[in-house]
This record gives structure tokens, C-alpha cells and sequence, in this order.
């Protein structure tokens, strides 16, 4: 399952209200809790009168506020739990303003930038980018986006009205193929931590770092999929009723808000799709790192962990 981070309201609350920002700090030093990258046991000082909802809900906060591997509070708009009412605004846009050449190049440019940040932000922590990579990543990422949108859309000025619809969703999941290996590019190249069951650092493979973001591309991919392809549909079939012809300037609120209906089942669903801290048998890693494990621990570690990020 994914960490308690998903949740809309959860991007707000940490930044709102001193008490559940001190019960946050206090969680991982009251409770036994271990992250991917450490172990907050620590017995620590909770407020008084904190009741265990209280202390869950913080956790939420926490997790929602900050990175599992470096414990750094995370931006805003990266957050996953900005998914929905960043993610529904921009979505709702593409798939409203797709006619023309200018609309699709702006929007799209915009989803990117978006796009870009919160792949840094849930990004694996443990493996630092430079900002060399990361302006690569974004450039590359931007233009391939625009390249399929604005291909595809001059491709299917014959085809059907639903077909050119779809072409934000093709464009989306092209550039989630390349933004998200680009932004991570430096886990592929050294590899990331691998840990044991009781998250004792074993070393870094690339092997890993290529499953976490596979799984990742996918998540992402299918959290987009129902809203753009689902939407178009009742949008080309709502188009067709008198009413909706005389209230075209309230469309792309339209889209917005169902879009946002869409988002709000699909974030934490496709985050769920695959568990945050991964596991990989032994026999997939790097045959140097799988021997070396093998030298040091013996029989004892059939499996592996490491942090795949969001």
C-alpha cells in the first residue's frame, strides 16, 4: 500500500495546524515506526491528552509532508496528495483545449512542468541529481510530450472527433515514459539501496532501480487512463445535446470537475497498484551484488527491499 500521503485534504492540513505539525514531528520519535532508510524507535514525548486517532492521523500528515528517505519536508505542489486538485486543473484543460496547435503546445508544456516537480519531489532520495539532469530531463520530457501531441493532432485532422480527443492522453503517456527514467536517471546509472528485512543496507543495484521505476511509469500511466479516455467519450456524447451547446464557456469547468471525480479514486489506486517499499528476490539482483550478499550473510536474505518512490 502506498504511504498515507494520497490524500487530498492531506496537502493542506500539515501546513495548517500547529497541533497536528507538533504531533506529526513527535511520531516518529513515540512510536515504533521504520522507514527505508531508517529506524525511528527512539522512545519520545507525545502532547498530552493525544489520543490514538490523533496519533494515526499524524502519522498521515507526516507521510504526506515528508520524503520516506531523507526526511525532508517536501513542496507543496509535489506532493501526492496535490494529485488530484493540481492534476484535475491541468487535465481538464488538455482535454478541453486540444483543436489547435498553440492550446495543445501550452498545455502540454504546462503538465510537464508539473509533471516534473512532483517526480523530484517522490523521487528515491537517496541517489542525488544534479540540476544539469534535471533541466535534461524536463527538456526532454517537454518535447517529447509536444512532439506526439502536436504529431498526432495534425495526423488526425481526418480522423474522428473522439480519436483526436485522445491524443493529450497518448502525449501524457509518452512523456511519463521518458520524464520519469530522465528525472531518475542517476538510480539506473549507480543503482539504489537495497536492504534486508530488517532494513540493514546490502547495496545498490540498478536491477532495482529498474523494476521501482517501471512500476512507477505504470502507476502513473494508469492513474491518467480512466479520466482521458473514459472523458472524452461522455464528452463527445454530452456535446450533442442542445443544452450543452449553449453553455460551451462552462465545458472546461465541466472537465475539470469530472476529471477531479476521476482523480480522486485513481491517485490512491494507482499508487496502490504496487507497494511503495519493494521487494525483489535475491536471484534477480546483479550477479557481483547477489554474490557478495551471498559471501556476507549467507542463506539469511532470500529477498530484498528498497524504496521504489511515487
Amino acid at each position: 500500500m502506498p504511504r498515507g500521503g494520497t490524500r487530498p485534504r492531506s496537502w493542506g492540513a500539515s501546513s495548517t495546524s500547529s497541533t497536528s505539525r507538533t504531533r506529526a514531528r513527535c511520531w516518529c520519535r513515540s512510536k515504533s515506526w521504520t522507514g527505508p532508510r531508517r529506524s525511528c524507535k527512539a522512545a519520545g514525548v507525545v502532547p498530552p491528552g493525544t489520543s490514538q486517532e490523533q496519533l494515526l492521523y499524524a502519522k498521515k500528515l507526516y507521510d504526506s509532508a515528508f520524503h520516506p528517505d531523507s526526511g525532508e519536508k517536501m513542496n507543496l505542489i509535489g506532493r501526492m496528495s496535490f494529485q488530484v486538485p493540481g492534476g484535475m486543473a491541468i487535465t481538464g484543460f488538455m482535454l478541453q483545449f486540444y483543436r489547435t496547435v498553440p492550446a495543445v503546445v501550452f498545455w502540454q508544456w504546462v503538465n510537464q512542468s508539473f509533471n516534473a516537480l512532483v517526480n523530484y519531489t517522490n523521487r528515491n532520495a537517496a541517489c542525488p541529481i544534479s540540476l544539469t539532469q534535471i533541466g535534461v530531463a524536463y527538456v526532454t520530457a517537454t518535447s517529447t510530450a509536444l512532439a506526439t501531441a502536436v504529431g498526432l493532432n495534425l495526423y488526425t485532422k481526418r480522423a474522428p472527433p473522439l480519436v483526436a480527443r485522445w491524443v493529450p492522453f497518448a502525449a501524457v503517456a509518452a512523456a511519463n515514459c521518458v520524464n520519469i527514467p530522465m528525472m531518475r536517471q542517476q538510480e539506473l546509472i549507480n543503482g539504489i539501496a537495497v536492504t534486508d528485512e530488517n532494513n540493514n543496507e546490502l547495496g545498490l543495484s540498478r536491477r532495482a532501480a529498474a523494476k521501482g521505476i517501471t512500476q512507477v511509469v505504470i502507476s502513473r500511466i494508469a492513474m491518467a487512463a480512466p479520466g482521458m479516455i473514459i472523458l472524452p467519450i461522455i464528452m463527445e456524447q454530452l456535446e450533442k445535446f442542445p443544452f450543452m451547446k449553449r453553455i460551451r464557456v462552462l465545458h472546461a469547468p465541466l472537465q475539470v470537475m469530472l476529471v477531479g471525480g476521476f482523480l480522486l479514486f485513481m491517485v490512491p489506486a494507482a499508487c496502490a497498484l504496487f507497494p511503495q517499499r519493494c521487494c525483489m528476490a535475491l536471484s534477480s539482483l546483479e550477479p557481483e551484488l547477489r554474490a557478495h550478499i551471498v559471501a556476507t550473510h549467507g542463506d539469511k536474505v532470500p529477498y530484498v527491499y528498497f524504496n521504489k518512490g511515487l
